[in-house]
């Protein structure tokens, strides 16, 4: 009976709201009609008019006035005038676009438009012409398909939810769209208000977990309500008093899970067993053994502070405790006495908070890897272009980011002599592909000589240095762009050699930026162990000694260590990448 109990409360409240929304758009369409009446008084038919030409023409304008500019999709006049007379038998489904609020705040509300139009578009892709698709609020679609089979309206959902995850928004080509869906069936006997009202429930349960597909299973309706009550977020209470432990989840336990723990320990116990599933912690400060202090000094120290608010609930109201708990990491501070909905509402509003900012990292995150998975093809492209007109295999390419990789990493681990940001190490590695871009300049005859060059050719292919580095400074928004920079110091300078003898340039030392560097000796080890046009590969043993010996050319004392260091690594990792 609780279950159930909670369930009408639950319901009550979204009625109402739902009550509160139907009285905003009876006024707007108190105002359509009003704007219709204007309509057809100044498109009055003309006299010579046909029946026919009559009919067309109202169609025309009944036309306009159904649809929802926007989206190109049917308006909330048309659900209220024709679609809530309906009666089934029917499939009838409410689509909700995942935080959407958030792509308008990212990106602007174009992007939003444009994504609403986008996942209408891609909703009609799936649907039949009989079947409608209508925009009922900001971003919130329903879909009534007269005659579905009802063992297939999961698996038509389904589909529509999977064209519209697939398809790109125009613009904002790294932005994805999902939504969350709630189905259920009319009968010839069920009036279409409240099947929309089931379906508006169980597309509640979808957004729960987003980019779902929830439909109702006749004679299951109950054990799907119960599960999604069991789904509400969980909050752990940390107060040495049972009496305070029990007002609060009195004030709290109807929308959330409880959790409770009697002093500091148990709570650090509990954070662990439950790690990631507690939304967050009411704490109390004056408690026995491990206070509320200790509590937040733990949850710094292991990072929980950063992914789980803490709210302290204190009768200790002075400013140095106060302050204390904002600067330990805490989110609120509530002083005991307190108003139940205050405690509340403010407990609503920091869950509410950071399940946003997880989202928006998510999509943030997503969205960058996707930029660097572009931006890696896009550079291996480019590069296995290169290569392929120096005659050299694609996997040099890869082998070169491999050993700038292997390279680099050790050379960090043993000496801080190159302090190297993040971005700079994740630069290198990509950077290194575009290390002989400039020879793209150089005539193919002359790249794939089976003999010896002769002094002049010699010359003309060292240029290769130099114009692939004028070719990266000259685009466009190099200055902006470290990547480009990176790339340019490599592309230049991967031929300078420690001692001074190399080219273009003849740097010595570290007046080689380390970039270039790190990539010289991988490019000199992999064309020891490849095949080229003029040469056979040697084995890794042979290549490595030949480098050390200073039979390829001079290099860092501190990277021949590296190599020294990472040779069996080295070997085993190209061998699983060979030529």
């Amino acid at each position: 009976m609780n279950t159930l109990s909670e369930i009408e409360v639950y319901y009550k409240k979204r009625e109402r709201r739902l009550i509160e929304k139907l009285h905003k758009q009876e006024a707007a369409l108190a105002a359509a009609n009003q704007k219709l009446k204007q309509l057809t008084e100044n498109q009055r038919a003309p006299v010579d008019e046909t029946a026919e030409q009559h009919a067309a023409r109202e169609q025309k304008l009944k036309e306009e006035l159904y649809r929802d500019p926007l989206t190109g999709a049917y308006n909330r006049r048309y659900y209220e005038e024709v679609v809530r007379k309906i009666i089934g038998p029917a499939g009838v489904a409410l689509l909700d676009v995942d935080d959407f609020k958030i792509c308008n705040d990212t990106y602007g509300h174009h992007a939003g438009d444009m994504a609403l139009k986008t996942a209408a578009n891609a909703i009609q892709s799936r649907i039949r012409k009989s079947d409608l698709l209508i925009r009922c609020g900001g971003d919130e679609f329903l879909l009534v398909l007269p005659g579905i089979p009802g063992d297939f309206l999961r698996t038509k959902l389904e589909q529509i939810c999977t064209a519209v995850q697939m398809a790109s928004v125009p613009g904002y080509s790294h932005f994805r769209i999902s939504l969350s869906i709630g189905g259920t069936m009319q009968s010839i006997t069920d009036p279409m208000e409240n099947v929309v009202r089931r379906a508006d429930r169980l597309m509640y349960q979808a957004k729960r977990r987003k980019n779902t597909v929830t439909v109702e299973v006749p004679g299951q309706d109950l054990a799907a309500l119960e599960r999604f009550l069991q789904e509400k977020s969980q909050i752990l209470l940390v107060d040495d008093s049972e009496m305070n432990r029990v007002m609060l989840s009195e004030i709290l336990g109807q929308e959330y899970r409880i959790l409770e723990a009697k002093d500091g320990q148990e709570c650090m116990e509990k954070l662990q067993e439950e790690a990631g599933n507690i939304a967050l912690v009411l704490l109390d400060i004056n408690m026995p053994g491990m206070d509320g202090f200790e509590v937040l000094r733990a949850m710094n120290a292991n990072h929980t502070i950063e992914d789980t608010p803490v709210i302290m609930i204190s009768s200790e109201d002075s400013e140095d405790a106060i302050r204390r708990s904002y600067e330990l990491g805490a989110s609120d501070y509530v002083n005991r006495p307190f108003d139940a909905r205050i405690v509340y509402r403010r407990v609503t509003n920091i869950i509410k908070l950071y399940a946003k900012q997880r989202r928006l990292v998510q999509m943030v995150s997503d969205q960058i890897r996707a930029r660097e998975n572009d931006t890696d093809i896009l550079v291996g492209v480019l590069s296995h272009i290169v290569e392929f007109r120096n005659g050299e295999s694609g996997p040099h390419v890869r082998h070169i980011r491999t050993i700038t990789e292997l390279l680099l990493h050790h050379l960090l681990d043993i000496s801080s002599r190159y302090p190297l940001t993040a971005e700079q190490q994740d630069h290198i590695p990509l950077a290194s592909a575009l290390h002989d871009i400039g020879k793209i300049a150089i005539d193919e005859k002359i790249l794939n000589k089976p003999g010896r060059l002769t002094p002049e050719e010699f010359e003309l292919v060292k240029t290769h240095s130099m114009r692939g580095a004028e070719m990266l400074h000259g685009l466009e928004d190099f200055a902006e762009q470290p990547l480009l920079q990176t790339a340019y110091e490599i592309a230049r300078w991967h031929h300078e050699r420690w001692d001074g003898r190399g080219y273009p340039d003849g740097l010595k030392g570290d007046e080689i930026p380390i970039s270039a560097q790190l990539v010289s000796l991988a490019d000199v080890y992999d064309a020891l162990t490849s095949d080229r046009c003029y040469k056979k590969a040697y084995p890794h043993e042979k290549a490595v000694q030949m480098i050390l010996n200073g039979e390829c050319g001079a290099f860092n004392p501190l990277l021949l260590q590296c190599l020294t260091d990472i040779q069996t690594d080295l070997k085993e990792e190209l061998q699983g990448h060979p030529n």
